[in-house]
Parts: C-alpha cells; structure tokens; sequence
C-alpha cells in the first residue's frame, strides 16, 4: 500500500485518544482492587490470592468496565478471575497441551503446519486469560524478541517451504510500533513469504492500542495482512472495540474472530448465536471456535465434545455458514487443527444448567 494512503489513515485514527501505554500500566494486576471495583464479596479473596500467585491476574480497566457490577457470574469477569478451581491438580491437564516446546525449530519460532512458520513475538499480553493455553509457556528464554529477531528471520529465510509468518506471542501488540515495524519489514523483504497473520486480543481488551501509528504500520505492510483477534462473548465488543476493528480493515487488514468454547461463559447457543452476529456488525467473521486445549489450572473452563458439537448443529441451524466458526481442537503432532462436525442433539435443544465454580 502507498505512502498517501497510510497518511491519511494515521490522520484518521484519533491523535487525541489516550496513549495505549498509559492505560496498559494502569491495568488492575491485584485481586483486591478487581473485586472492589465490582462491588464483589472480599470472601473470594483468599482463592484469588492463591490462585494469582501461579498465574498473575492482569486486566485492563476498560475491560473491567464492561463487566457488570456486583455479578461474581459475569462472562467477562470469569475470564480473568482467579479461582480455586485453578489449584485442582486435574489429571490429563499439563503445561503444554499442545505441544509448543516440540514444535520449536529455535527459541522463539514453531513450525506445526505446512506453509507457516509462528513467531513467539512477545511474552507479554495485555490481560490474563485464566484458560491461556500458554500459561505456563517459559517466556524468558523463548521469545524471538530476546534475540533480537536475527536468529528467527534467518532461519524463515533458509527455509522456502514458509509462505505466511504468523505473529504470535503473548501478544504481538504489546510490542512498541517501531520494533513491529522493524520485524516485518525484515521478514517482508525474503521473498518466499507471501504473508503476515497476526495474534492478537488487545484490539478487544484495548482498543485504544489500534492507534495512528499502528494503523499507519498495518497500512505499510506490502504483504497481505490477517489479523485475527480473540473474543469469546458480545458483551467484549462495544463501540470502542468495534472502532478499532474498522480502523484495521481501513488499513487493508482481513480480521476473523478466535474464541475458545468456556464452560460457564459462552457454551449455550443464545451466547454463541449473539458473538457471531455481534462480530458481522463490526466487520469480522468468526474463523474458529476452539476446543479447551488442556492446559494445567483450567480444567473448570472445558466442555465435553459431545455438547460442543451439539452447539455446532444449533449454531449452523440458526445461522448463515459465513456466520458459523469452525469447530476445531488442536492435537499436538496433527498436521492441521483437527475439526469437528455438528452432531444433532437427541431431543429439542436445551442448554444444560451452567454451575459455577465459585
């Protein structure tokens, strides 16, 4: 894309919103604050303390407000809430349930599927999934970013199986937007690499870091852009949200959805049939909807196949199939992520009780 064109969308993106990185350090990392804001009972404390200590709690404000006030069941708040249900030690839950550490070719890069290459960008994210597959990822050590890119580009550019690069982390937006474009300008100039797919959920937890100069860098990209974000319930995209989303697709960017099915928060098909639609209104598809990967401290968050793909058969009832994600589980070793088809359920479908791990 030419110079005029990404001058005129950095003039579009608001030089007046505020600084990404401001509201970034101002994220809520203790648990207390979290609750007090919420106008929720102390009694959860103590879980939340220890539970925290295994995984840290980090959440921006502006995602704490779309949360409602006083619901310990919220859909957003149970994102991001520590529980005691984290310190069950849960058979068949490990720290690396989808086999990353075999996938790496050196620190920082995996190679699973044909044709693509993940960079592990950054190990910072803007807020704590408590289901994050890569909770325990051992971040310092294995981050391209620690290596300063060299290493990673030059082993993309030795191998001419790799067409799209695939910017992962953490998430790649925590980045500053000179390292990005540093980044992707080194990896734009080897000429096997046809295009760019990145990671990301701090559009959604943060919209204000889709800012002028992230728009501007998305908009210099002369290879296609994917940008696939993460949002998991409706409620996760307001105005803001949907704004930073038009802001990429104005800088040429493809934008899909990933959401992972939650046990408690998104597994009925009113909340599914509501992200899908909410999604189209602010120009996205939804691309996946993934299976829980059984990662150590989230057994609490997974729901069986069989009621998954009984959500598939309402969801493709209900929708048109450009609205309907992809059912799909990642197996470490499977060449692609392995999909899943609907299955109709026995009788008129119901949606089963959701009870709570508080």
């Amino acid at each position: 894309m030419g110079t005029d064109k990404s001058s005129i969308l950095t003039r579009r993106a608001s030089a007046s919103q505020p600084d990404w990185r401001v509201e970034l350090s101002a994220s809520v990392t203790d648990p207390g604050t979290l609750l007090r804001l919420l106008g929720l009972e102390r009694s959860l404390l103590p879980a939340a303390h220890a539970a925290a200590r295994n995984f840290g709690l980090r959440v921006p404000r502006s995602f704490i407000a779309r949360m409602a006030y006083g619901d310990p069941r919220d859909p957003l708040l149970l994102q991001v809430l520590p529980l005691q249900a984290e310190l069950d030690e849960i058979r068949g839950y490990g720290p690396d349930p989808v086999g990353d550490h075999n996938a790496e070719l050196r620190p920082g890069l995996l190679r699973k599927y044909a044709g693509r290459a993940l960079l592990i960008a950054s190990g910072a994210c803007g807020i704590n999934c408590r289901y994050c597959f890569r909770r325990e990822f051992p971040y310092a050590g294995h981050s391209a970013a620690a290596g300063c890119w060299q290493a990673v580009v030059e082993a993309i550019a030795a191998d001419r199986t790799i067409r799209e690069v695939i910017l992962s982390g953490g998430d790649p937006l925590v980045l500053p937007d000179d390292q990005l474009a540093s980044l992707t300008s080194a990896l734009a100039g080897i000429p096997h690499v046809h295009s760019f797919r990145i990671h990301t959920r701090m559009p959604v937890v943060l919209p204000t870091r889709v800012d002028a100069g992230l728009v501007g860098w998305l908009a210099s990209i002369p290879v296609p852009v994917t940008v696939v974000v993460h949002a998991n319930h409706a409620r996760e995209i307001d105005t803001n949200v949907a704004a930073a989303l038009g802001r990429m697709r104005a800088a040429g960017c493809h934008v899909l959805n990933q959401a992972v099915l939650l046990h408690g928060i998104n597994d009925d098909p009113d909340t599914l049939v509501a992200l899908s639609e909410t999604l189209f209104a602010a120009g996205v598809l939804p691309y996946y909807l993934h299976l829980l990967d059984r990662v150590t401290g989230a057994a609490h968050f997974d729901v069986s196949e069989d009621r998954a793909r009984q959500l598939l058969w309402e969801l493709s009832r209900r929708l048109p199939g450009y609205l309907v994600p992809r059912l799909v589980r990642e197996i470490e070793g499977h060449p692609f992520k392995a999909p899943l088809s609907p299955l109709p359920p026995d009788e008129t479908f119901e949606a089963e009780p959701l009870p709570h791990p508080l």
